[in-house]
């Protein structure tokens, strides 16, 4: 008998058990989530950045690995300004090299196969090209805010049935091992499942069973288009969570209906052009890990078809405990994988300690919006798999090199400079490693942050870094080190503009609040709506108290990126009063004198928290960098930013070396 190999195989042994599904034995239950960042062609083909960023996935060790959002039939269904189209000429040589990079680096391929519906026409979080379809069909005929909507024909819809078969067994020729159907979040299925959407009078529309019917009707084709022994799975909501869609009983009825025309049922809920429920369909940090998971749960307890869960799964002992009691018989895995593509390696091999965790900060969702590729905050390699593939050459001369400031971009820049072989010394004034990471971390909500600063902090122990804390790197400890190299990553510091009151003794820097809420009294204002000021609001309320925040612009929080924001804003108008388009003149014992429109007025304050932004300390980079020929500056000193900037530039900075 062979010697046991992974510590993981005993300890998730339900995680790490293989499962069939026809001719598919996946080696374990972890499914990489249906994900599709916009590298994609203008005539709706795979690039090889596409292609690498799958394979990674496979080759981060997920059983099966899931392309997203594959349009079949893309004259009406495009819901994006660029998606692969499975109807378009020359699409199939991206396919065939995507499956055969995903088995070849051990996974087996899926592919997700969608349509817009009524968004295939409208502007859409997705999609706002005016070149993405003519017109808007959806279920019933609807004059929207962004465009109007015709109901779909029964041609129509009969001409979309066939384009699913179509679709199935291109994917099927290209390679690829099972296909999904999706018919959740909003897209065309769900649209015709919703008696909100769905106002026909024909055999599609009314009761529940005719709603369906379209759907069913599909996974048929699906059924012909790819044959017998091949796996389909199909994605729907255990809930649409809005008043009026479809409650949980009727997904549990769809799901039944279902049950013998697929192979896996993945549960999921909400609405992906719903602001609200975005942020509940890809998780917030203001939810729990795994809160969509009961959903799978209580559609399991009906049908014998295994199900999926998802929910920002991040941990796997969570992940084990899932399949364990019998919640769900797979997970599926999205930003997750992201942020740590080896998740599932790792805790096979036992090393889960080194699993990188997820913020739930949207970067990733954000950056596709922007510039149609997709990046990760603590991931630096993230959307960057095709260079990576090409080894460095290692370094022609080993360098002894000085960092100083062990917050994200110091802890990252040694990691990686001690990796390609260098001797780094890090040095670090305060008494620990982390930086600005522990007050951006002290939010209730903000614990990944907190788990992403111990994973960091644990690397660089087991690195060969030589670590100096409580050690100012002077001009003359520098002179005396005498480094080949120098990397400057002394962070950023709280701006204190000239505010009349600012040193009274009931103001607090936002840093020490964050640290300190025990020092606070009753009642909060904070003078700066951005990020800082925002999330503090919400952790300060959690705590007991009474916020106002105070912000120059017409809105707060203006800088987040959008889907954050969507998850954010509900909080802090539930945690603070508002005080927009308002500049602060003065702090008193009283509180916060303020004008808006031409009027002075006192926001009443026990405690005034300065959340008025950061600032690099550039003299002293300046003094610091003149004292080494080569040398570098990383993170907020170079430019206040987000954890992105200090990961990234800490990374590649290294990688220079």
């Amino acid at each position: 008998m062979g010697a046991k190999k992974w510590k993981g195989k005993e300890k998730y042994s339900n995680l790490f058990s293989p499962i069939r599904m026809r001719n598919v034995r996946a080696k374990n239950r972890i499914i990489a989530a249906p994900t599709s960042p916009s590298m994609i062609t203008t005539e709706g083909h795979f690039t090889p950045e596409m292609i690498a960023y799958l394979e990674e996935k496979a080759l981060g060790g997920a059983g099966i690995v899931t392309y997203g959002e594959a349009i079949v039939h893309s004259a009406t269904g495009k819901s994006h300004n660029k998606q692969l189209q499975l109807d378009s000429f020359g699409v199939k040589q991206g396919m065939a090299q995507a499956a055969r990079a995903i088995h070849n680096a051990g996974a087996y391929a899926n592919i997700q196969l969608s349509h817009g519906g009524k968004y295939g026409g409208l502007a859409s979080v997705g999609g706002d090209h005016l070149d993405k379809c003519n017109t808007a069909y959806g279920p019933s005929h609807e004059v929207t805010p962004v465009g109007e909507v015709q109901e779909m024909s029964k041609e129509l819809i009969l001409e979309i049935v066939e384009s699913y078969k179509k679709g199935a067994k291109l994917c099927k020729d290209c390679g690829f091992d099972m296909v999904q159907v999706h018919a959740a979040h909003g897209w065309l299925f769900s649209q015709f499942l919703s008696p909100v959407f769905n106002q026909r009078t024909d055999e599609f529309g009314g009761s529940l069973e005719n709603r369906a019917r379209f759907l069913l009707m599909a996974l048929d084709a699906v059924r012909e288009g790819v044959g017998p022994e091949f796996p389909i799975e199909i994605r729907l909501s255990g809930d649409d969570l809005t008043a009026n869609g479809l409650g949980m009983d009727e997904c549990i009825k769809v799901a039944e209906m279902v049950d013998d025309k697929v192979d896996l049922i993945n549960v999921s809920c909400g609405n992906h052009e719903d602001p609200d429920m975005f942020c509940r369909t890809h998780p917030s940090a203001f939810y729990k890990r795994g809160v969509n998971v009961y959903l799978a749960t209580a559609i399991k307890e009906h049908v014998k078809t295994p199900v999926a869960c998802v929910g920002s799964l991040n941990d796997p002992a969570q992940m084990e405990e899932i399949i364990a009691t019998g919640q769900a018989d797979m997970v599926e895995i999205g930003r997750a994988l992201l942020a740590d593509p080896y998740l599932p390696k790792k805790a096979l091999e036992g090393r889960e300690e080194d699993i990188t965790p997820c913020l739930r900060c949207y970067e990733c969702f954000g950056e596709t919006g922007k510039s149609e590729t997709v990046k990760c905050s603590v991931n630096p390699t993230m959307g960057q798999q095709l260079p990576e593939k090409y080894p460095r050459k290692a370094p022609k001369q080993k360098k002894r090199v000085l960092i100083v400031g062990g917050g994200p971009a110091g802890m990252e820049a040694a990691i990686t400079a001690a990796g390609r072989g260098h001797e780094v010394t890090l040095v670090e004034k305060a008494d620990k490693l982390g930086g600005n990471l522990y007050p951006a971390s002290a939010p209730y909500f903000k614990k990944d942050i907190a788990d992403f600063c111990q994973v960091m902090i644990n690397r660089v122990e087991k690195s060969a870094v030589k670590v100096m804390l409580g050690t100012e790197a002077t001009p003359e400890f520098i002179k005396e080190f005498d480094p080949d190299a120098l990397i400057v990553a002394i962070g950023s510091y709280e701006a204190k503009p000239p505010i009349k009151g600012l040193d009274k003794d009931n103001v607090m820097m936002a840093i020490e609040a964050e640290l300190h809420p025990e020092k606070l009294g009753k009642k909060v204002v904070i003078m700066g709506g951005g990020l800082v000021g925002t999330e503090a609001a919400v952790s300060f309320h959690h705590e007991g108290k009474e916020c106002a925040v105070i912000e120059m612009r017409s809105e707060v929080a203006a800088d987040a990126n959008s889907f954050y924001r969507g998850g954010l804003m509900p909080e802090v108008n539930k945690s603070a009063e508002l005080y927009t388009n308002t500049t602060v003149k003065e702090v008193t014992d009283e509180g916060v004198v303020c004008q808006r429109d031409g009027e002075e007025f006192v926001v009443k304050a026990d405690t005034v928290v300065c959340a008025l932004g950061f600032k690099s300390a550039y003299d002293k980079v300046d003094e610091l960098c003149e004292l080494v020929d080569e040398n570098y500056v990383i993170g907020d000193c170079k430019s206040v930013g987000l954890i992105y900037n200090a990961v990234n530039q800490g990374y590649y900075t290294a990688m220079s070396l």
